[in-house]
């Protein structure tokens, strides 16, 4: 039995004069609970993470586990882009047969109490338990597991709120306290990368959305104010970008579904998601083309 552990850098892995490489970083976390390879992936700071290194780590994440060659991944990550990579590998892995951890840190290696290496052990630990096979992605942080679906990061960690948790790492063993979500339909192309998000606010001029489309993008998410409201000066041009194939899907603040007198004009609720992980699920929805009609049907399904 095999994990494969994929090491990104980032925070995780800062000390004072370097950063320390996956093999390092296993060495501090302890004996792992199965044979580990590892494999150093030169990616962007979290905060710049480029859509092509998103795809590129949920694509090795996707060919381990299908081709049965590891029992489980953890992949370390920074922590301010670390939701969005996570759900993107959930929905293009499918109904993954091994676990999948995505991990990071909150305090470098040279912090006097740093969280990494702890973080990383009870993420082996669960990548390794058979209860986490088939529950897609998730995110482990300060012992919590979280289902990328919810995950969402605060000032202390992640929360999966309004959601309930699920699960902790407790004394080498996965317990689940809530059953994880759904299982997403996995992409079965590549994905689309050209997808804006836009945050809504009073008077917002709706040339904003036409902009973001005249340079390329393929689809709009925009997060509504509340309940996923957006003014009422963008519904014309919602109606024109629709009309032109091009889907906008509104996310709301509180995570609920009804996005009110928008979807009228053609908008597509964002099924609860954040906006973050909405435009994930666009990117997955377009995947094949297909346009408005099929961002329709991928988020009717999520």
């Amino acid at each position: 039995m095999t994990l494969l552990l994929i090491a990104t850098g980032d925070l995780i892995a800062h000390r004072a004069a370097n950063v320390a490489t996956g093999r390092e970083l296993l060495d501090l976390a302890g004996p792992p609970p199965e044979r580990v390879v590892v494999e150093d992936v030169l990616a962007e700071p979290s905060w710049d993470t480029s859509v092509s290194t998103q795809l590129a780590l949920a694509r090795r994440v996707r060919k381990a586990i299908a081709e049965d060659e590891f029992t489980g991944v953890v992949v370390t990550h920074g922590v301010d882009t670390l939701e969005e990579t996570a759900f993107l590998t959930d929905l293009m892995t499918g109904p993954a047969r091994g676990g999948i951890v995505f991990t990071g840190a909150l305090r470098p290696l040279h912090h006097a109490t740093p969280d990494g290496p702890k973080n990383l052990a009870e993420s082996l630990t669960a990548a390794a338990d058979p209860t986490l096979r088939g529950a897609g992605a998730v995110v482990c942080l300060g012992d919590e597991l979280h289902a990328s679906r919810w995950a969402t990061l605060t000032n202390g960690g992640f929360t999966s709120a309004p959601h309930p948790r699920l699960g902790r790492v407790i004394d080498g063993k996965v317990r689940l306290t809530s059953p994880p979500p759904p299982r997403p339909p996995h992409a079965n192309g590549e994905p689309e990368t050209d997808i804006a998000l836009l945050k809504t606010y009073p008077d917002m001029p709706p040339s904003l959305l036409t902009t973001v489309t005249d340079l390329g993008a393929q689809g709009v998410v925009l997060e509504g104010t509340g309940e996923g409201n957006v003014p009422v000066e963008l519904f014309g041009t919602i109606m024109e970008l629709t009309s032109m194939d091009l889907p906008v899907v509104i996310a709301s603040r509180t995570h609920t579904t009804d996005i009110g007198m928008a979807e009228r004009v053609g908008a597509i609720s964002a099924a609860g998601l954040s906006a973050q992980k909405a435009r994930m699920a666009l990117m997955v929805a377009l995947s094949k083309g297909g346009g408005v009609e099929a961002a329709i049907r991928y988020f009717a399904s999520l």
